[in-house]
């Protein structure tokens, strides 16, 4: 009866982490400027970015003409300078799928001559993702310890 039970905790328990790591892995898909794509133009990237929470597991589409644009990941120095000529990487199909794999922020800019100038930057920030021991440590209470005077005292000091 008690190993029953310990089967059914134990079952139990595993469905929801696979549920919990399904839910996290999976992300979600964000297509950069919304409807209008990453077309420069009207959009304002900053904004759109500022909207959104992205997560590692997300994904990023950039979809434009392949004619008229292209995306370069950059460091963040070339971000705001507008410099394509040092990329991490350059995507140039038309219809480009990132894959965030881990936190921190990821500079993007159109490599075409004025584009990036004229506001067809992005720039992805991606926190880090909370472990388990981050929310025991942001719920733990400090808890109090008597001084020998009557004062209360607080053994984090």
């Amino acid at each position: 009866m008690v190993l029953a039970k310990e089967a059914m905790f134990l079952f139990s328990v595993m469905v929801v982490f696979g549920f919990f790591t399904t839910t996290v892995i999976s992300g979600t898909v964000y297509n950069v400027g919304d409807s209008a794509g990453w077309n420069g133009g009207n959009v304002d990237y900053h904004m759109w970015a500022s909207t959104k929470t992205f997560q590692v597991g997300d994904t990023l589409v950039f979809q434009y003409n392949q004619q008229l644009h292209n995306v370069v990941r950059v460091s963040l120095s070339d971000f705001h300078l507008c410099n394509a000529f040092n990329p991490i990487v350059t995507y140039s199909t038309g219809n480009d799928t990132i894959t965030i794999n881990g936190p921190g922020h990821f500079y993007y800019i159109c490599g075409f001559k004025g584009h990036c100038q004229a506001g067809q930057k992005v720039d992805i920030r991606v926190p880090k993702p909370y472990q388990l021991t981050d929310i025991r440590s942001a719920s733990a209470t400090k808890a109090p310890v008597e001084a020998s005077q009557g004062e209360k005292r607080d053994l984090t000091e």
